[in-house]
């Protein structure tokens, strides 16, 4: 029986949700990397920063593919009310780890599908993550090894952050950048993904 379904679109280059997706059995037809603006607006709080980022990223994607099903989505570290950049430099990164270090911060992740008829379907998921309080030395070993770079709030989880996490309340593949259960409700609900 041929297969029916649009093809699906990855609106983001990341080869982590790349790998999160083949989890599922997804593998995206076509890799879109957006260029979207991606500075905060004045007071802007993480929820609202990952989902209007999420649904940018869709929409310039639909537009150059608008016959696909696209998936994007926005991954952001928030301390309160703060937003936590994407740690380019390891000034960057040391600011991150020194700010979430003994405390509790949240993962926020929007996922949104953009389908060939024009609607957009959203899902946002929240994770509490704790970090042990950090010495100067892990700070400086963790920078080190230079898999800070570009990650929100400058760490990876799936890497050896892992070892700094003493609390995680939550979905862990939302932290790594792609929560599984949501995208698979998402995909599923429109009948893309078999249940």
């Amino acid at each position: 029986m041929p297969d029916t379904r649009p093809p699906l679109v990855l609106a983001s280059a990341s080869p982590r949700r790349l790998d999160l997706l083949a989890r599922l059995g997804v593998i995206p037809a076509q890799v879109v990397a957006t260029d979207i603006n991606e500075s905060p607006l004045k007071r802007e709080t993480p929820r609202p920063y990952a989902e209007r980022l999420a649904l940018g990223k869709a929409e310039a994607a639909a537009a150059r593919a608008p016959d696909a099903l696209v998936l994007a989505a926005d991954t952001v570290v928030g301390v309160g009310r703060r937003i936590l950049p994407k740690a380019e430099t390891a000034e960057q990164a040391q600011a991150c780890l020194t700010l979430i270090s003994g405390r509790r911060h949240k993962v926020t992740t929007a996922v949104v599908l953009a389908l060939p008829d024009g609607r957009r379907l959203k899902r946002v998921v929240e994770s509490a993550v704790t970090f042990q309080r950090l010495t100067e030395q892990q700070i400086a070993d963790y920078l080190a090894g230079g898999e800070w770079r570009g990650k929100a709030g400058g760490y990876a989880i799936q890497g050896r952050a892992e070892a700094f996490i003493r609390f995680l309340s939550g979905s862990h593949s939302n932290v790594v950048g792609l929560p599984l259960f949501e995208t698979a409700q998402l995909l599923r609900g429109i009948g893309w993904l078999r249940p």
